[in-house]
């Protein structure tokens, strides 16, 4: 019996690996006619370290990331997707993917891109994708390989050196 996946969540942080995990989702969605769920966290640990917290920035990262959600709305329904929506949460990325988030949305799938944007964190505390994959109760695709599957040039590099 092949898996049939009804709901598909993907980490959109405005990295290239990010980009293709959305991509691939989209193709994913479509073979099981799943519904794609599109997830933007906006970390709020970094505003705690702002002095004065200052509230017009939050709402400015949150238009931004607003904007730039819908915009993946609308490439996702352009290729023929009916249900995508998307969801901006604060707090931590890593508890939010791996946890939280699937287990709300009874997520059957996670879709993530190898690496994110933070490699500060990641050398620090462990990467979003390392914790997502060991702890989430659903299936997990890491996307490694560009639309043709071919080792994305920037992990290939790494891992060449």
């Amino acid at each position: 019996m092949l898996q049939q996946y009804k709901k598909i969540q993907v980490a959109i942080d405005g990295s290239s690996e990010s980009e293709l995990a959305f991509k691939k989702a989209v193709a994913v969605a479509k073979r099981n006619q799943a519904e794609l769920l599109l997830v933007h966290v906006i970390d709020t640990r970094a505003f705690q370290n702002v002095s004065s917290f200052d509230s017009a920035m939050v709402e400015e990262v949150s238009e931004t990331a607003k904007t730039s959600m819908a915009q993946y709305v609308q490439k996702a329904k352009d290729e023929g997707l009916e249900h995508v929506q998307y969801f901006i949460e604060y707090g931590s990325p890593k508890t939010i993917l791996g946890r939280e988030f699937p287990k709300r949305e009874k997520v059957d799938l996670i879709m993530i891109g190898a690496t994110g944007l933070n490699a500060v964190e990641r050398l620090l505390l462990g990467s979003v994708t390392e914790f997502v994959t060991r702890n989430a109760t659903c299936d997990v695709l890491v996307v490694r390989t560009d639309l043709n599957n071919q080792p994305i040039p920037l992990l290939k590099d790494k891992k060449d050196k």
